[in-house]
């Protein structure tokens, strides 16, 4: 069977050409998405700054609420948990209890806390404050100068050539507490390098910490071991006077540093999780279709060995270990691409800011083998499936339907089209678009109508080649032929035109969604900021003090000040995490308009919910909601008030003094001014490092900043897949029909004749796959934009829907008439006697 494998592979090297490239084109797309995503799975931290001690106690780092339910004589217990954005403090007196332990040489408290500094650390690191007595805890030791005293800063090594500093040289620094111009006192670093990677240090004298960093207590205690005490011994030791705080130990105490001070790979681990899940569907649409068209074209080849003898489980397994020998070859120079298309993918996710800047890929066997694997198992189910009939029907019927559709199996594809259709409807029906979730659910939405299509695709395409072939008949005689092989070529038809289907089904719906995404948060960001005259921002935030200064200048009636955070809420046990502002507001004028439907924002201990979180808790304003703020604090907060335009602010407005005093950061981004007067040219002469900028070029470049790259990526990542696959699938069609058009030229048509019959059939299939696509994609884009603000639109970006419709128009004419060109350059006649 192997021999008979290999000889049918290599009499047929034209029509597994196809076949072959696909799958080295979906293990390669599969392989690079598949190390995306292991490599952010498994990325570490890419340095510790707790090296040198034994154990580390930390604070809250995560929300954990654990549910327990008795069901019958059964009790079941959950935990979730949901990781926080700051980092909970320690008792200040706990340091000196661990120090007393046994084994122990010094236990030190680390005072961690974002700072603005002139200059960032390498890769646009964040700059991050502590007490000069946790530079033990790396080590950190002095290259220049002396410890810091009140009012002085050492900074590490690589901040100080970054910046060009030296000891004696004034720097500011802003933290949530306001602004300090401290002494540099010297210059710090790590054994054998400058700095740590991926964050800045400064070290400030520790008497000054807490009140420079607004800390209760410290966010780590580092414990460092006596000479020659047991590891073990030591960590159960503090446990046992740690209390409610976490011991970590190992490759764990990394865990203990500032949230924002290590790489977040919770971003990209969707993005490449979504990444991998389109990359995928397509793989595997588009060599299913590839694999069935070639089995398709092999009918007649098939009714021969049937006549000869061969069973259908015979021709079943020759097609099988066709698949397979033909995925294995070409998965071999595809994992190798695999790794390229990761890495040129990362690089570019890094320079859209979407991956930190230190995310690295790296080569997993497994990961490649799994790819390879899945790529053949897909080609080998791919082929068992569409030989099924083919091996099962009678030779003489399979003859036949070598030039006439094939009828059979319509009760299976409608079957599975109801299936996937119903599927479609109700993630568009019961899920909820207008959240976070509405991306995502619209391309699964996508990918159900998909198969849909494909299931029913001869039926479809031969109701709409009834339609459209008619309008080629404008053409003439060639017209007319073109229509009428459509119409009973559906099979073949359908099996071209679902690439072009896929190819803008998919792409048209995720650009349209995030053109309308960022439409609608640009008019809600503009109407939000319609209130106010201005925008005050600072070079890297200001504390919430100078918001106070600013709402008193004469001539200003109103203020607002956001500050960034996040914060917690749970349902069910469950705690989610959601994107949140705090809201300072002043004045006898609104300077901001959130859109408020119900109640009215502010009030002590209020806070203040976007529709969308109301509809998802089914709170009420009155009720009374406990809120864990981004350093793990609980506070129960009542809502006050609910909110429309929360797009581009957050689903939350919390009191701002709550969110200072809680978010590590803690300071505001801008604030909203509303004046009369020259109260702009005020401010600049009063605070120069200050910005004023008019609400309506902030509004422009709101919109600048709304670029959706990791959307774009992905689109080209589908896209370049799918156009490789439409013109696969074309080249394969028309080398099939070789003997076809020898036919035709000894019949006596000329090559000119038979170029327009072609050109005709790929007008009509390119129509048909454009109608189809836009069906799907209209129903998906019509779902999630009624979700997102109550109206239906189908085309909501003329220009990038034109674009599509217009690209994926000309890809398909030139891959239906370039392949022609090439075939008839051979003479014809010798084709139909070797029986090609």
């Amino acid at each position: 069977m192997m021999r008979l494998a290999l000889g049918s592979l290599r009499r047929h090297r034209g029509a597994y050409l196809g076949t072959f490239l696909a799958a080295f084109l979906a293990v390669a797309l599969l392989a690079g998405a598949g190390l995306l995503l292991f490599s952010v799975l498994t990325a570490k931290p890419p340095a510790d700054r707790f090296a040198a001690t034994a154990v580390v106690l930390s604070g809250d780092r995560e929300v954990t609420l654990q549910t327990v339910r008795k069901k019958k004589d059964k009790v079941k217990t959950k935990t979730k948990s949901e990781r926080l954005t700051g980092a909970g403090t320690l008792p200040v007196d706990l340091a000196g209890r661990i120090a007393a332990v046994p084994g122990v040489a010094d236990a030190v408290a680390d005072y961690a806390f974002p700072v603005a500094f002139p200059v960032r650390g390498e890769d646009g690191a964040p700059v991050v404050g502590h007490g000069w007595a946790s530079a033990a805890l790396t080590p950190y030791t002095l290259e220049q100068g002396r410890p810091p005293a009140a009012g002085e800063v050492v900074v590490d090594a690589d901040l100080a050539a970054r910046g060009g500093l030296s000891t004696g040289d004034q720097v500011p620094i802003t933290t949530r507490t306001g602004v300090r111009t401290l002494r540099v006192s010297g210059v710090a670093a790590p054994a054998g390098r400058d700095g740590l990677p991926a964050q800045g240090a400064v070290f400030l004298a520790d008497r000054e910490v807490p009140a420079v960093s607004g800390l209760a207590g410290p966010t780590a205690i580092g414990v460092l071991a006596a000479p020659g005490a047991d590891r073990a011994a030591l960590a159960a030791a503090v446990r046992a006077v740690a209390g409610d705080a976490t011991l970590l130990t190992g490759a764990d105490k990394v865990r203990g540093d500032l949230p924002g001070a290590l790489p977040d790979y919770i971003g990209p681990i969707s993005i490449f999780g979504f990444t991998i899940g389109i990359t995928a569907f397509a793989a595997v649409f588009v060599l299913t279709g590839t694999v069935a068209l070639g089995v398709r074209q092999r009918l007649r080849e098939l009714a021969l060995l049937r006549t000869a003898g061969a069973t259908p489980g015979q021709l079943r397994r020759l097609l099988g270990l066709e698949s397979v020998v033909l995925a294995a070859v070409a998965a071999v120079p595809a994992m190798p691409l695999g790794v390229v298309v990761a890495r040129v993918v990362a690089a570019r996710f890094r320079a859209l800011g979407a991956v930190p800047a230190q995310f690295t890929v790296g080569v997993n066997v497994l990961v490649l083998g799994g790819a390879a694997a899945a790529g053949v198992l897909v080609t080998f189910v791919a082929a068992r499936i569409a030989g099924r009939r083919a091996v099962r029907i009678a030779p003489t019927q399979a003859l036949v339907e070598t030039a006439t559709a094939p009828r059979g199996g319509l009760l299976v594809r409608v079957l599975a089209a109801l299936v996937t259709a119903g599927g479609a409807v109700a993630v568009l029906s019961f899920v909820p678009l207008g959240g976070p979730l509405g991306m995502g659910m619209s391309f699964v939405s996508s990918a159900l109508l998909l198969c849909a299509v494909a299931a029913l695709g001869p039926v479809l395409v031969r109701a709409l080649t009834a339609v459209v072939g008619r309008l080629t008949r404008v053409a003439g005689v060639t017209g007319w032929l073109a229509g009428t092989v459509a119409r009973v070529e559906s099979r073949r038809v359908a099996a071209v035109a679902v690439p072009l289907v896929l190819m803008f089904a998919v792409n048209a719906t995720m650009l349209l969604n995030s053109s309308l995404l960022g439409r609608l948060t640009a008019d809600e960001h503009a109407a939000r900021n319609a209130p106010a005259t201005g925008q005050v921002t600072g070079p890297a935030g200001l504390p919430l003090d100078a918001v106070g200064d600013l709402a008193a200048l004469p001539g200003v009636t109103g203020a607002a000040a956001t500050l960034p955070t996040r914060a917690i809420v749970a349902q069910g046990g469950k705690p989610e995490d959601h994107p949140s502002q705090g809201l300072f507001l002043a004045g006898r004028e609104a300077a901001i308009d959130l859109g408020v439907r119900e109640g009215r924002i502010g009030g002590d201990d209020t806070f203040a919910a976007s529709s969308y979180l109301v509809r998802q808790y089914g709170w009420r304003v009155g009720d009374e909601v406990p809120i864990w703020l981004a350093d793990g604090y609980q506070v129960t907060l009542r809502l006050a008030a609910v909110y429309e335009r929360a797009r581009g602010f957050g689903d939350m407005a919390l009191p701002a003094g709550l969110v200072a005093a809680h978010d590590p950061r803690g300071l505001v981004a801008a604030v909203a001014l509303r004046y009369d007067g020259d109260v702009a040219s005020r401010i600049r002469e009063r605070w120069p490092a200050l910005r004023v900028t008019p609400t309506a070029e902030a509004v422009r470049a709101g919109d600048a900043q709304n670029q959706q790259g990791a959307w774009e990526l992905m689109v080209v990542i589908s896209l370049g897949f799918t156009a490789i696959a439409v013109v696969n699938t074309f080249a394969i069609a028309t080398a099939a029909r070789r003997r076809e058009y020898a036919d035709l030229r000894l019949a006596g048509a000329t090559a000119g004749q038979v170029h327009r019959m072609v050109t005709g059939e790929a007008a009509i299939t390119v129509a048909v796959g454009l109608l189809l696509g836009a069906a799907v994609a209209g129903i998906v884009v019509g779902a999630f934009s009624t979700a997102q603000d109550g109206v239906f639109r189908l085309i909501v970006d003329p220009v990038t829907y034109a674009g599509m419709l217009a690209g994926v128009a000309a890809l398909g004419m030139v891959a239906g008439a370039l392949p022609i060109r090439l075939v008839l350059r051979r003479r014809a006649l010798p084709a139909v006697a070797d029986g090609r």
